[in-house]
């Protein structure tokens, strides 16, 4: 007993200098190789408030006129549903929250999930980082993110979703990923200080993985990786695709429907999506984000049960 326990030290002891080997605690380390993983895979199930897109009092700043006042949600129904379904984490999109949003309700979000057991596993904005240093839009999309990086602070969410967005008018293709870059260096390194994640999505501009990765390798900062949305990628053969940039991810959202080389979506394999996860070691969400037309509230626990049965909890 003595000799395993001394041994388990000295293992843990080595895993320690390995890992400050590797740069990890550097300030300046740059995602140029995937993130080091430590130990086996550990995929945890969370769920996107977006999958209730339809339901909610506000979106995007606009009320509601989808549905009936009386079948509307706010931010803390979504909680409970997550809860009540036992969904370990809740990403809690924040077009979904009033533009005046307190921090009292954002601190009033944190204390429920926390007393129901639900971590919150991130956040998401919809900015566009492809505008030039210097563009008054920089500046607005740069203010806009941090505000959310103090939100997220507020609220213990770790991780932001974040997007390079759509070439402005009279800008390149490579100058928009030059811009991504940068802009994503400025806000990471803000986002360090606050101890949160961004991770840029495959969304918009970005619809392989090697655009993806292309941006991401440029960026100097610990806290900036990949959010790795299983449907987003406009190629003939996705899986490939979400195989290259698991190794970068910091957060998986897993779609039902996957887009075919920008053609006709068709449903994915959730277990080949979950065994490509756990073969590459992936550690960390995986999100549902139900997009389909259904009701959210029939078909999105199905979807739950099918994906914990790959995931660890």
């Amino acid at each position: 007993m003595f000799a395993s326990s001394k041994n388990s030290r000295r293992d843990f002891l080595r895993r320690g200098l390995a890992l400050g080997a590797t740069g990890l605690v550097a300030p300046a380390f740059a995602v140029t190789e995937p993130f080091t993983r430590v130990g086996g895979p550990r995929l945890r199930l969370s769920l996107a408030a977006y999958s209730f897109r339809n339901y909610f009092k506000t979106m995007r700043g606009k009320p509601n006129t989808k549905v009936p006042a009386d079948e509307q949600i706010e931010m803390t129904d979504f909680l409970h549903f997550c809860a009540e379904h036992d969904c370990g984490g809740a990403e809690l999109t924040s077009y979904f929250f009033d533009p005046e949003v307190s921090d009292a309700y954002l601190a009033e979000c944190r204390h429920l999930a926390h007393t129901t057991g639900v971590e919150i596993s991130g956040t998401a904005v919809g900015n566009n980082f492809s505008y030039p240093k210097g563009a008054p839009e920089r500046a607005e999309q740069m203010a806009y993110v941090k505000d959310w990086i103090d939100k997220a602070a507020i609220m213990g969410a770790p991780h932001i979703r974040v997007f390079a967005g759509k070439h402005p008018k009279g800008v390149s293709e490579e100058d928009a990923e030059k811009n991504a870059s940068e802009a994503l260096e400025e806000a990471g390194e803000y986002a360090g200080k606050k101890g949160i994640f961004l991770g840029i999505e495959n969304h918009d501009s970005i619809g392989t993985a090697d655009r993806l990765l292309r941006i991401v390798r440029n960026v100097k900062s610990p806290w900036v990786g990949v959010n790795l949305d299983t449907g987003n990628f406009r190629v003939e053969d996705p899986y490939p695709e979400i195989e290259a940039s698991a190794p970068y991810a910091i957060n998986v959202q897993v779609k039902v429907m996957l887009k075919h080389g920008g053609g006709e979506a068709k449903p994915a394999d959730l277990e080949r999506i979950g065994k490509i996860l756990r073969d590459t070691g992936y550690q960390g969400y995986v999100v549902l984000e139900y997009e389909e037309d259904d009701n959210p509230f029939e078909a999105v626990p199905p979807v739950l049960d099918r994906m914990r049965k790959f995931c660890d909890g």
